[in-house]
């Protein structure tokens, strides 16, 4: 592994975001299990091919997303996954797993003939990008990941079970605070039960909290409430808790076992030094070892993409990694 901390601001690029594009193409696929995904192109039809892969579960991508490569070089392809954003049926779970995910980015490559691509992903969105790489490593050029989630249960309990409550212990009491002392032990299937109870007004009423907790302490320094609009709240809480409550469809400790199944691909993380929702220990046990990976610990950051130094080391990545092939 090669280790940079220290010598951020040495890559090739300036660190700038790039102006915004608006898509060249927009198009809703049709799986065969019945739900309907979004995808949009922008940047240069002809260019190399980059997927982007949205946080949550469902999150969904967003416009800034499209900034972080030069659209003179790159052809991008960002698309909300299963159950959220423009996607289809919003926040259904039917058919939706980490191997369904796969599978819609097949149907993504083979629709737009794609070719090996680089995958660009954050938080969960890095552990999509393992998952789908070690699946079909032969489709993948590259990745630029952030924020590190390698999806075990110690991931889990940091963030759920108290850990990152540790520091922010009035945060983490109004996170607990709408669950019965008796089921605090296991946040997580306490909120799922109350987020697949049936009832839209309650299942909008938890997850607003289980939203913020995560809004709030995404970045290091944040004047945000983490209040999101119910809609995208109860979307993105409960496909969060159904993949969290099955251990995200993966085997514990997978992505590192088959990590040996990319081992000749170039990768760089980004990882800020104080991330309270994946803490830098998991990005440094996938990095560890990794000849082609290089680890950029930023200082002075949190989670965000949008932090001001992990938004610049993100676009270094891709500009490096363009250069490379």
């Amino acid at each position: 592994m090669n280790h940079r901390a220290g010598q951020i601001g040495a890559a090739s690029a300036s660190g700038q975001l790039y102006p915004m594009v608006e898509p060249f193409a927009r198009e809703m696929l049709s799986t065969p299990d019945g739900h309907q995904i979004y995808v949009e192109q922008c940047g240069n039809p002809q260019g190399r091919p980059a997927i982007v892969l949205h946080g949550g579960p469902g999150g969904g991508c967003s416009p800034v997303m499209r900034r972080f490569f030069d659209p003179d070089h790159w052809r991008v392809v960002l698309f909300d996954q299963r159950g959220c954003g423009r996607s289809r049926p919003h926040a259904d779970i039917a058919h939706n797993t980490t191997q369904h995910l796969i599978a819609d980015i097949d149907l993504i490559a083979d629709r737009l003939d794609l070719g090996p691509a680089l995958l660009f992903g954050g938080s969960w969105g890095s552990t999509l990008a393992l998952a789908y790489a070690q699946a079909r490593p032969g489709r993948v050029s590259g990745l630029v990941l952030r924020g590190v989630f390698l999806a075990r249960q110690e991931e889990l309990d940091w963030f759920y079970g108290g850990g990152a409550g540790r520091f922010w212990p009035e945060l983490w009491n109004r996170f607990r605070g709408p669950i019965p002392k008796d089921e605090q032990g296991d946040l997580i299937a306490a909120y799922h039960r109350r987020l697949f109870c049936g009832d839209l007004d309650t299942e909008t009423r938890f997850a607003l909290p289980w939203v913020a907790w995560e809004n709030v302490l995404a970045a290091l320094e944040t004047g945000s409430s983490g209040m999101s609009a119910p809609n995208y709240a109860r979307a993105f809480a409960r496909l969060e808790s159904h993949y969290f409550v099955n251990g995200c469809f993966l085997d514990e400790g997978q992505l590192l076992r088959d990590r040996h199944r990319i081992h000749h691909l170039p990768a760089v993380v980004v990882q800020g030094r104080y991330d309270m929702v994946c803490p830098p220990r998991a990005a440094w046990e996938l990095a560890d070892g990794w000849h082609r990976c290089e680890l950029r610990m930023v200082p002075a950051s949190g989670h965000a993409m949008s932090e001001p130094r992990i938004a610049a080391e993100l676009v270094r990545a891709v500009a490096d990694l363009s250069v490379q092939e």
